[in-house]
C-alpha cells in the first residue's frame, strides 16, 4: 500500500512540473515564436517571460527575426549571344511577418533560391556577355525589384542581392586577355607617340625662344658698342678741337701707332708710308720749334654742334678707309701669295692721307700738276 501511495505521489511530482515547463516559454531577442492552440494559429510570442496553456498551447515554428545571408550555388546561364557563363550570387533578406513567412509558403528559403535563379535567367538572357560584365548594377537593382515584390506576399523583404562573380568559358576568357592586351599596347603606343610629340614641340619653341633671345641680346650688344663707340670718337674729337693740335703731332701718333699695327699676329704685310722720311723730317722741326709756332695753341671755344657733326663725319670715313685698307690688304695678300712680290708703291696708304690731313691733299694735288 505504501508503495502505491509512493509511485502516485512521484508521478503527480512528475506531472505537475512538466505542466510547469510546458506552460513558462522564454523567447530570447530578435526571434519570434509563433504559437498553435489546437492546431489553430493562437498568437505570436515576443522576446522575454511567456506563458502557455499547458497541453493546449504549442510553438508551431520559432522566427528568427535578424537579416540573413544566402550565398547560392553558381548557375549556368546563357546569354543572348549564345554562350554560358557561370553566375554566383548573395541575397540579403529578414522576416518581417513571421506568421506569413509560416503559413504562406512552406520553405521560403528554398524558394527565394529558386526565384532568384529565374529571374537571374531572364535578365542575363537579354543581355550579351560584355554587356552582362559591365552591368552588374543594373543586374543587381532588377533582381532585387523582382525578389521584394514577391516575396513581399511571404512577409520577407529582400534588402540586396549581389552577383558575386560572373565566369566566361576559358576560351572566351583568353580571347578577351588577348583583346585587353592588344587595347592596352594600343594606348601606350599613342602615349609614347603623343609624348615624342610634345617633346619634340617644346624642344622647337625652346629653340626659338633661345635664338630670339640671342638675336635680341646680339643686337643690344651692337647698338650699345655702336653707341659706346660713338661716345669715344666724340669724346676724343672733342678733346682733340679743345687742344688743337698741328699735323705733326698727328704724324707723331702715327708713329706711335705703327708697332700696334704690326704686332697682330695675322698680319703678313706690313705697309710702309712712302713719306715716313718726310714725316720725320717735319717731326722734328715740329719739336724744334713747337713752341713758337702758330696756330698750335689750344682753343678756348668749342662748337659742340660742329663737334658732333665732325665727329659724325670723321667716324664715317674712318669706316670706308677701314673698308678700303682691309680691300688692299686681301689684294696684296693674294698677290703675295701668288707671285711672292711686294705690294707696289701705289697701294701704299700714306699717313697723311689715313689721317684726313689737308697738306696730304695738297701734295697730290701738286704731283697730279
Amino acid at each position: 500500500m505504501e508503495v502505491i501511495i509512493l509511485v502516485l505521489v512521484i508521478a503527480i511530482a512528475v506531472f505537475a512540473v512538466t505542466t510547469l515547463v510546458r506552460s513558462v516559454r522564454i523567447v530570447p531577442q530578435q526571434r519570434m515564436d509563433v504559437v498553435e492552440r489546437l492546431g489553430k494559429y493562437k498568437r505570436t510570442l515576443s522576446p522575454g517571460l511567456n506563458l502557455l496553456v499547458p497541453f493546449v498551447d504549442a510553438v508551431r515554428t520559432k522566427v528568427d527575426m535578424r537579416e540573413q545571408v544566402v550565398s547560392f550555388p553558381p548557375q549556368p546561364v546563357i546569354t543572348s549571344d549564345n554562350l554560358v557563363v557561370s553566375i554566383d550570387t548573395v541575397l540579403y533578406f529578414k522576416v518581417v511577418d513571421p506568421v506569413r513567412a509560416t503559413y504562406e509558403i512552406s520553405h521560403f528559403l528554398q524558394a527565394i533560391e529558386q526565384l532568384t535563379v529565374t529571374t537571374l535567367r531572364n535578365v542575363i538572357g537579354s543581355l550579351d556577355l560584355e554587356r552582362a560584365l559591365t552591368s552588374r548594377e543594373e543586374i543587381n537593382k532588377h533582381l532585387s525589384s523582382v525578389l521584394d515584390e514577391t516575396t513581399g506576399r511571404w512577409g520577407i523583404k529582400v534588402t540586396r542581392v549581389e552577383i558575386k562573380a560572373i565566369e566566361p568559358p576559358p576560351s572566351i576568357r583568353d580571347s578577351m586577355e588577348k583583346q585587353m592586351r592588344a587595347e592596352r599596347e594600343r594606348r601606350a603606343t599613342i602615349l609614347n607617340a603623343e609624348g615624342h610629340k610634345q617633346a619634340a614641340i617644346l624642344t622647337a619653341e625652346g629653340e626659338k625662344q633661345a635664338a630670339v633671345l640671342r638675336a635680341d641680346g646680339d643686337r643690344q650688344s651692337r647698338i650699345l658698342q655702336a653707341e659706346g663707340q660713338a661716345k669715344a670718337i666724340r669724346t676724343v674729337f672733342d678733346a682733340i678741337h679743345q687742344a688743337n693740335p698741328s699735323q705733326k703731332v698727328l704724324a707723331y701718333q702715327y708713329l706711335q701707332s705703327l708697332p700696334q699695327i704690326a704686332n697682330g699676329s695675322a698680319n703678313k704685310v706690313w705697309i710702309v708710308p712712302t713719306e715716313l722720311t718726310k714725316a720725320l723730317e717735319g717731326l722734328g722741326g715740329a719739336l724744334g720749334g713747337l713752341a713758337n709756332m702758330a696756330g698750335d695753341l689750344p682753343s678756348s671755344q668749342v662748337d659742340a654742334g660742329a663737334v658732333e657733326r665732325e665727329a659724325a663725319a670723321a667716324a664715317e670715313a674712318a669706316a670706308a678707309e677701314a673698308q678700303k685698307v682691309d680691300a688692299e690688304v686681301r689684294a696684296a695678300e693674294a698677290e703675295v701669295s701668288g707671285n711672292d712680290k711686294a705690294l707696289p708703291a701705289s697701294d701704299v696708304i700714306p699717313p697723311a692721307a689715313a689721317l684726313g690731313s689737308a697738306d696730304y691733299h695738297e701734295t697730290s694735288q701738286v704731283e697730279k700738276a
